[in-house]
């Protein structure tokens, strides 16, 4: 009987303790960020949000994310995640022999229309002599965009070279990558958006 009061009493104060004073740890950036950065303890301080505003694959001690580097930049407060970084957490989730592939658009403006998550088709427009046409060929697809060079931070930051213009990185089954793998020195590659 006592033990039903205690698991009583116990409940009762959580439910009458204010939502907005309980707080979870977890860790934001100090300061800007950029992509590529190489990540170290102190770009990193904890703060203490509600519950219900602690997201999914949050990090909550910076041992996690010394020495990591980000795929994408991040804002001064901004939570990183997992898919913040490269690496494997790029391929968070996939299947085992997923890889993340480069590709370079022949239209680097185009790139302006995706975001991470995006499916798309990749078309391969091969060169052939002035008077020959060749058709085109769908190389992968669909494929979801991993990362973008349009998604902010200085040329360079993310690969260490400062050609980043039109990049895109997409991620592949085995045989895909493998039709995608050096496809640019083929002709022109194109991509077609896809509705999930």
């Amino acid at each position: 009987m006592a033990l039903l009061l205690c698991l009583a009493a116990g409940m009762a104060v959580q439910q009458l303790t204010p939502a907005s004073e309980r707080r979870v740890s977890l860790l934001v950036a100090a300061h800007d960020l950029p992509a590529g950065a190489s990540l170290a303890e102190a770009d990193f301080v904890s703060i203490g949000v509600p519950p219900d505003m602690a997201i999914s694959g949050a990090f909550d001690t910076t041992s996690a994310l010394a020495g990591r580097q980000l795929a994408s930049p991040l804002a001064k407060g901004q939570i990183p995640t997992e898919s913040s970084l490269l690496g494997p957490g790029l391929l968070t989730g996939a299947t085992v022999g997923t890889a993340a592939v480069p590709l370079r658009m022949a239209d680097p403006s185009s790139i302006q229309l995706l975001s991470p998550g995006q499916l798309v088709t990749v078309v391969l427009t091969a060169s052939g002599s002035y008077d020959e046409s060749r058709a085109s060929e769908v190389l992968a697809g669909p494929v979801p965009v991993l990362w973008t060079s349009a998604q902010g931070g200085k040329a360079g930051e993310w690969l260490g070279t400062s050609d980043t213009d039109g990049l895109v990185v997409v991620s592949a089954n085995p045989q895909q990558a493998e039709k995608l793998a050096g496809a640019s020195t083929q002709g022109k590659l194109f991509f077609v958006l896809v509705n999930p």
